[in-house]
C-alpha cells in the first residue's frame, strides 16, 4: 500500500512538472517578440547597391574570399508600422546597422512592404556613422501649401558636432523626413521649411 501511494505521488509530480514546463514555454513564445520571429527580418534589402538578405535579422557577407573581412548587417529596431503604399496592409520601417571591418557602425533606414507574397525590402537610406538613434514616427500632417505630407517618416537621431572625434559622445540632435516611393522602393528626403512645412 505504501509503495502504491509513493508511486501515485511520483506520477502526480511528473504530471504537474510537465504542465508547468509546457505553460512556461507556451507563455514565453506568446509574449516575447524578437526579430527572429518576424518575417521582415528575413527579407532582402539594398544597401549601397548590394543585396543584403537577412536571416533572423542578421546578415554576414564575406568581402573578399582570400581575407577574413566580412560585412555584418543587423536589425537595430526603432520600428514604425504604417501602410506606406495605401494597399490596406501594414508595412514597417526600421533601422539596420552595418559594420564593414573597420571601426565604423553605419546606420540605415529601411522599409519592408507587406505583400500577399511576403515582405519586399527597400533600398536603404544612410543616416550616419556611430550616431545615436532616438525615435522614428510618422508625420501625418495634411496637405500644406499644395504639398502632400501623408506617409512621411520622421527619423530623429543625435550626431557629433562638426570637427569632434568619434570618442566624443553625440550631442547634436537631427531629424530627417523621408517618403518611400513604392515603385522604385527608394526613399526621398522631404524638404521642411523654417515653419515646419514640407515642400
Amino acid at each position: 500500500m505504501k509503495k502504491l501511494s509513493l508511486f501515485l505521488i511520483a506520477i502526480l509530480l511528473v504530471v504537474i512538472g510537465f504542465i508547468i514546463y509546457e505553460n512556461y514555454f507556451l507563455d514565453e513564445n506568446l509574449t516575447i517578440e524578437k526579430p527572429s520571429n518576424l518575417k521582415y527580418a528575413d527579407a532582402t534589402y539594398i544597401i549601397e547597391g548590394r543585396e543584403v538578405t537577412l536571416k533572423n535579422g542578421v546578415s554576414e557577407i564575406e568581402q573578399v574570399a582570400e581575407t577574413n573581412s566580412k560585412i555584418f548587417t543587423k536589425y537595430f529596431g526603432n520600428e514604425v508600422r504604417h501602410d506606406l503604399n495605401d494597399d490596406g496592409r501594414e508595412d514597417i520601417v526600421f533601422l539596420l546597422t552595418q559594420e564593414t571591418g573597420g571601426s565604423g557602425v553605419f546606420f540605415y533606414v529601411v522599409a519592408a512592404l507587406n505583400t500577399p507574397n511576403g515582405y519586399i525590402g527597400s533600398h536603404a537610406f544612410f543616416l550616419g556613422d556611430r550616431i545615436a538613434p532616438q525615435t522614428t514616427h510618422m508625420d501625418e500632417g495634411k496637405t500644406v501649401m499644395g504639398t502632400n505630407r501623408q506617409n512621411v517618416i520622421v527619423v530623429n537621431y543625435v550626431v557629433r558636432l562638426p570637427g569632434e572625434s568619434f570618442s566624443v559622445r553625440p550631442s547634436l540632435g537631427k531629424s530627417v523626413w523621408l517618403k518611400l516611393d513604392p515603385v522604385t522602393m527608394q526613399f526621398a528626403e522631404v524638404a521642411i521649411n523654417f515653419e515646419g512645412e514640407s515642400r
